[in-house]
């Protein structure tokens, strides 16, 4: 496997954080905020100038690697296809949950994957209002690491029937009837949340607070990181068909679950349209 400092990678993307995004926060003008696609869909001065931040400093922790930002893919979308084949890729998120930062809820993450010929080998979620990371090598286990430089292993939680379940699904790129058949599934299990921020989804479930995690559309940046922390904490993750996540997938869905008999359970009872 690559080697490489995955601490000095953390590193930078706190440096990010504290450079270009916390001066920020609650302090954007309405000039500093733009729709991408829709109302839903923003991108603010914060986000540009931490992606600027980590793209001008990211080689000298991975030499020779394709960057693959959100925002530089907004402005080249022929970066993204590059992701398959490459031999050594950093995906990043400048800042995940950027609905939250414009609404000035804090709630939102920086996160980052590293890939290595179609396989993701790392994965970091960064909360600048707590200050910590959690984070997983592959192989390694999922960690959370706080502000003093402290490691809790991470675990997801415990099998539960289908009617005391918990999770978080996103149901915003489901259409039509396969969205209201989704919402009525729901029905099903115990309560749902969403907090519009899958960095911190993924680190909920990843600490074992909630019993699964459902996407729809797949972009690198949002869904490598975590993916990898949680099968490192624990999980069964899959594509909604049961094929394998890869980093070039950008649609077919993700579940997360415990294990793969609730994997199977949610899929049937739940996420089958």
């Amino acid at each position: 496997m690559i080697k490489f400092d995955v601490e000095a990678l953390a590193a930078l993307m706190r440096e990010a954080a504290v450079a270009e995004i916390m001066p920020r926060f609650r302090k954007l003008g309405v000039a500093d905020i733009r729709i991408k696609t829709e109302a839903s869909d923003l991108v603010t001065e914060g986000d540009e100038a931490a992606e600027r931040f980590i793209k001008a400093r990211f080689e000298k922790i991975l030499p020779g690697a394709l960057f693959v930002g959100e925002e530089s893919v907004a402005k080249d979308p022929d970066l993204l296809p590059k992701l398959a084949d490459a031999d050594l890729a950093l995906t990043v998120d400048p800042i995940d949950g950027t609905f939250n930062f414009a609404s000035g809820l804090p709630l939102f993450a920086v996160m980052a994957a590293v890939v290595s010929k179609g396989e993701t080998i790392a994965g970091l979620i960064y909360d600048p209002m707590g200050d910590d990371f959690v984070l997983a090598e592959k192989g390694s286990g999922a960690w959370q690491v706080t502000p003093d430089g402290n490691r809790k292993r991470l675990k997801v939680i415990e099998p539960a029937p289908l009617d005391q379940m918990f999770g978080m699904a996103s149901t915003g790129y489901l259409y039509g009837g396969d969205r209201a058949t989704v919402l009525g599934n729901m029905a099903k299990v115990r309560f749902l949340m969403n907090y519009r921020c899958a960095g911190h989804e993924y680190r909920t479930f990843a600490a074992g607070h909630v019993h699964f995690l459902m996407y729809n559309k797949l972009m690198p940046w949002d869904h490598l990181p975590g993916t990898l922390i949680s099968q490192e904490a624990g999980a069964y993750a899959a594509r909604i068909d049961g094929s394998a996540y890869a980093p070039h997938h950008i649609s077919g869905g993700l579940i997360l679950a415990p294990n793969k008999d609730m994997w199977d359970e949610l899929r049937r009872e739940v996420f089958t349209v």
